[in-house]
């Protein structure tokens, strides 16, 4: 599945020339105009990064910048600061406030992508390097182990609902869709149906038994795992 960017500028040739480069280079792009709508569609549609203007109507980039921040369900998405302006003391207050990389306009196409997949490989690494383990109420999630146990008995997981317990823990407190699901755990060489997650979610609540609460039902769109019972 590619990962999807959201970009932020109010300059619909900036937009298009963006939208263009990073479809090429595979991502899946959506796009905001305004500081309000991106804050809207980073809840709503959660990218994997922002590529954010300084320079926005309404409400400056900076805002949207702290604001995308401050949320817990949104802190977690990197962000690159995009401005016109080349003052050392504006790239300082976009990486004080949480950026995560800024790029000065103009700017070429292909650095801004190859500073996008940099991004991108850092957070990863440092997401691999931290996450070990899990712990949600009584469930402990061993990933170095590939093992779960509740209140310390070890559960007898299959591979695929081993997978699908560490896709929806990793993802805590965001709604993952079936589609989304299945192409983590199964991946896109497989066919399998949306009732194949429901199935694989009705086995995994029996064996979590109490703790099954942990995996909350989205009618209508999927499944999110909810560290607090």
């Amino acid at each position: 599945m590619a990962v999807k960017i959201l970009i932020v500028d109010d300059e619909e040739d900036i937009l298009t020339l963006l939208e263009y480069n990073l479809e090429k280079a595979g991502f899946e792009v959506i796009s905001a105009k305004d500081g309000p709508e991106a804050i809207e569609l980073t809840k709503k549609k959660s990218p994997e990064l922002v590529i954010l203007d300084i320079m926005l109507p309404s409400m400056e980039g900076t805002e949207v910048c702290k604001a995308i921040k401050r949320d817990d369900t949104t802190s977690h998405i990197p962000i690159i600061m995009l401005t016109a302006k080349g003052e050392e003391v504006d790239r300082i207050v976009g990486l004080e406030l949480g950026a995560d990389d800024y790029i000065t306009k103009p700017f070429s196409p292909r650095e801004l992508v190859l500073r996008v997949k940099a991004v991108l490989k850092r957070l990863q690494g440092r997401q691999e390097s931290v996450i070990k383990g899990i712990k949600a109420g009584a469930i402990f999630i061993d990933i170095e182990k590939s093992a779960v146990t509740v209140n310390g008995k070890v559960l007898r997981l299959t591979a695929s609902e081993f997978k699908l317990l560490i896709e929806l823990a990793k993802a805590r407190g965001k709604v993952l869709s079936r589609n989304d699901l299945l192409d983590r755990v199964w991946g896109t060489d497989y066919y399998v149906t949306d009732r194949t997650i429901d199935t694989h979610i009705r086995r995994l609540r029996v064996k979590l038994g109490k703790s099954a609460k942990h995996i909350e039902t989205v009618r209508g769109f999927g499944y999110k795992f909810l560290e607090e019972e």
